[in-house]
């Protein structure tokens, strides 16, 4: 079985973030859908909604919207939005970001052509590091 890795290159940014489980299983009760349909895309709600933990996934996925938006050094807000990053699975699981308009328009300003992501998550904190490289 031969493997290959996402390209390398360049480090243009780098950042991370960390998030207690229980916060994003809090806003879901209180907020429900609405929370839902700001934050995360379809596609990432209907993996997660399919979990037998849903709110594990979703802490790990909004985990990962920070840490890409610290990437840009721009934070979510006008620049770029919650939805403007949604984590999906490789053909091996791994996680993959994709970037909607606004998103791509960011990473060519900045100089990057890949976004890479990690994420991991236990019962009570989730976390992601993301990247940006330009290869």
């Amino acid at each position: 079985m031969s493997i290959s890795l996402p390209p390398g290159g360049i480090l243009i940014g780098l950042g991370t973030d960390v998030i207690e489980v229980e916060r994003i299983r809090g806003v879901l009760e209180r907020q429900g859908e609405r929370f839902l349909q700001r934050v995360f895309t379809d596609e990432e709600r209907a993996y997660c909604s399919g979990m037998k933990y849903p709110h594990k996934h979703y802490a790990a996925r909004f985990a990962a919207k920070e840490a890409v938006s610290k990437c840009f050094s721009t934070g979510i807000g006008a620049e770029l939005g919650w939805r403007s990053v949604s984590i999906y699975h490789g053909e091996r699981h791994q996680p993959l970001v994709r970037l909607d308009a606004q998103g791509e328009a960011l990473l060519r300003q900045v100089g990057a052509t890949h976004v890479h992501v990690s994420l991991s998550h236990t019962d009570t904190v989730a976390m992601a590091v993301a990247a940006l490289v330009r290869a």
